[in-house]
C-alpha cells in the first residue's frame, strides 16, 4: 500500500534564524556593508587567499597596497614569490599567504588568459563557487565571499572561524561540521525572502557575537543577545 507523504512543514532552524537576526540587529544595530565596500570579485579573491588568520583591516590593506603597487592583478600574478611574501610583510603567515596567492592568481590566469573572472557572471551561484574551489587556497569561505560579497552581490553564506563555533554551540548544524558542511547544512534553511544583503548581514552580526560573547574558551552566555536561542546558551541559564 502506498501512502501519500504528509508535508513536513518549514524546518524550525529557519524561524531560529529569522529570531536570532532580529534579536542581534536588536542589539549591535544593522551592519550592512554600503555599496561601495563591494569590490570587483578578483580583489574579494584575493583578499580572502591572503587572509588566513589575519584581521579583516589588515588583509585589506595589504590587498588594496598590491594593487596600488603592481598597477594589476596580472603583473601581480607574475611577480616572484619572494617579493609577494616580502609585500604581505604585515599578515599572519606571510609565506603562506604569498605562495597561495602567487599560485592562485597564476592559475587564473592559465585558465582564463587573465586574472579576470567576469564569468562567473554568467555562472549559477553554486557553479561559481565550485569553480572558485578548484583554485589553490581557495575553499568554501572564501568561494562564498567572492560571489557574496563582491559585486556579484548574490546569495551565498559566508562562514568563518568565529560564526562557525557559534551556529555549533547554537545546535544549528552538527558540532564537528566543517566549513563546507556547515554550509551545506544551514543554506537550505535560511529564509527565503532573505536578500544576499541579509545573508551577508547574518554573517556579520553572528561574527560580532563570535568575537564578543562566545569566545572559543570562553563564553559569556548571559550577557549574549541570542541566550534564549542558543542550546549551548540554556545550558548555562
Amino acid at each position: 500500500m502506498v501512502f501519500d507523504q504528509l508535508p513536513l512543514g518549514p524546518d524550525p532552524r529557519t524561524q531560529q534564524l529569522e529570531r536570532i537576526q532580529h534579536n542581534l540587529i536588536q542589539h549591535f544595530g544593522h551592519l550592512v556593508r554600503p555599496p561601495e565596500k563591494r569590490r570587483d570579485p578578483v580583489w574579494v579573491l584575493v583578499q580572502g587567499v591572503i587572509g588566513a588568520r589575519t584581521k579583516t583591516a589588515v588583509s585589506n590593506a595589504n590587498t588594496d597596497r598590491l594593487l596600488a603597487q603592481y598597477g594589476s592583478w596580472d603583473a601581480v600574478a607574475e611577480a616572484p614569490v619572494e617579493a609577494l611574501i616580502a609585500d604581505l610583510v604585515t599578515a599572519t603567515f606571510p609565506k603562506v599567504a604569498g605562495e597561495r596567492l602567487k599560485a592562485c592568481l597564476m592559475a587564473v590566469k592559465a585558465e582564463r588568459g587573465t586574472v579576470d573572472l567576469s564569468h562567473l557572471a554568467e555562472m549559477s551561484t553554486m557553479a561559481a563557487m565550485h569553480w572558485l574551489e578548484t583554485l589553490p587556497g581557495v575553499a568554501r569561505k572564501v568561494s562564498a565571499g567572492v560571489v557574496n560579497t563582491s559585486t556579484l552581490d548574490r546569495k551565498a553564506l559566508v562562514i568563518d572561524s568565529n560564526h562557525r563555533r557559534v551556529i555549533q554551540r547554537m545546535g544549528l548544524v552538527p558540532a564537528k561540521a566543517d566549513t563546507a558542511r556547515a554550509y551545506d547544512a544551514l543554506t537550505p534553511v535560511l529564509p527565503e525572502e532573505w536578500s544576499a544583503a541579509d545573508i551577508d548581514e547574518h554573517h556579520l552580526l553572528v561574527k560580532k557575537v563570535g568575537q564578543t560573547f562566545c569566545r572559543p574558551s570562553r563564553m559569556d552566555c548571559t550577557a549574549c543577545p541570542v541566550q534564549s536561542l542558543c542550546k549551548s546558551g540554556m545550558t548555562q541559564a
